[in-house]
């Protein structure tokens, strides 16, 4: 680990004003140590935000509030999120593992790096972490690879289970500068990697997340996340689908759906949706809406197998809501 100058923050405004482009900010730290430990993120000064009161979770404006640092297990629990936003708890605790999701932050959790073996070896060329260096996975060991959204610069899925289940619930969340805040969808907050795949999101320097906000959804209490992994625990996903459905006398008025495990950001399946709306939930109508989500796949040599399991995921997740 290389050296680096450390200061507490015990306010916004006061971590806000430690904020530069060689700054990171440590809450739970569950990502950050890692990776400074390996030297893949070397910063030159890090800032302890987790005196800053940024912690609770509300409703106002028929809307779901989630403050940055309250801790991934604390959210999952919370009795607002279990009985209206059941898709939340579940993809968290989908997540990780009881220590660290009693460590790691909400907003730590959006801003997880890649778990790709190349991005956190250092040995090896990366373009998410040496841009222009290259990237190994196209022709490497590839099995947990992404298959919507690459480009021939990174493969890399993105890690969050949390953000799969925020995006399907077109959640925003809010950032915040010396200059003020705005709130950025989070559908909108992840960048495809094109030729770029440094730049994983919108968030800019001296920039902070401050709060995640979910719309009002009424039938979002009828939601789920399914995922699937190699092991039932503390294991990142091969394929995930957050769901939400209203069906009425048998038929779909509204659906929401979010990939994860599968593509380069969490990936919204609108095309799956849109077939779905205005249809009975039979078994051959989910499978023909399933198969939508693949048609822009690009399987690399060791991951074919995740267009069908994404397909049957969906199938899974919808099956078990209209169950």
């Amino acid at each position: 680990m290389r050296p680096y100058t450390f200061a507490v923050a015990r306010s916004v405004t006061e971590a806000l004003g430690h904020g530069a482009a060689d700054t990171a900010y440590l809450a739970g730290g569950t990502t950050l140590v890692d990776l400074m430990k390996l030297e893949v993120m070397t910063p030159d000064h890090v800032v302890d935000i987790n005196k800053v009161p940024l912690t609770g979770v509300w409703t106002r404006a028929r809307r779901l509030h989630i403050a940055a640092l309250e801790r991934m297990s604390d959210v999952a629990a919370h009795p607002l999120v279990r009985a209206r936003y059941p898709v939340l708890a579940e993809a968290l605790l989908a997540s990780a593992s009881p220590q660290l999701r009693n460590m790691a932050s909400i907003g730590g959790n959006l801003l997880q790096r890649s778990r790709c073996g190349y991005f956190r070896d250092t040995a090896t060329p990366c373009n998410k972490r040496v841009p222009g260096t290259g990237c190994p996975a196209l022709q490497g060991a590839n099995r947990g690879h992404a298959i919507l959204g690459t480009s021939d610069s990174c493969v890399s899925t993105h890690p969050s289970d949390l953000a799969v289940a925020l995006v399907a619930l077109d959640a925003s969340v809010r950032l915040t500068s010396r200059a003020g805040s705005r709130d950025v969808r989070l559908a909108d907050f992840y960048r495809l990697p094109g030729t770029t795949p440094h730049v994983e999101n919108d968030l800019r320097p001296g920039e902070l997340i401050t709060e995640v906000t979910v719309p009002r959804l009424d039938f979002a209490n009828r939601s789920t996340y399914v995922k699937v992994r190699d092991r039932a625990a503390y294991e990142f996903a091969l394929a995930a689908v957050a769901a939400a459905v209203l069906v009425e006398n048998g038929t779909v008025r509204d659906v929401r759906l979010a990939a994860g495990g599968v593509g380069t950001r969490p990936w919204r399946l609108t095309e799956v949706e849109d077939a779905l709306r205005g249809r009975r939930l039979a078994p051959h109508t989910v499978e023909a809406a399933a198969s939508l989500a693949t048609r822009a796949a690009r399987p690399l040599a060791h991951n074919g197998f995740k267009v069908p399991l994404l397909r049957h995921t969906i199938t899974r997740a919808l099956t078990k809501l209209a169950g």
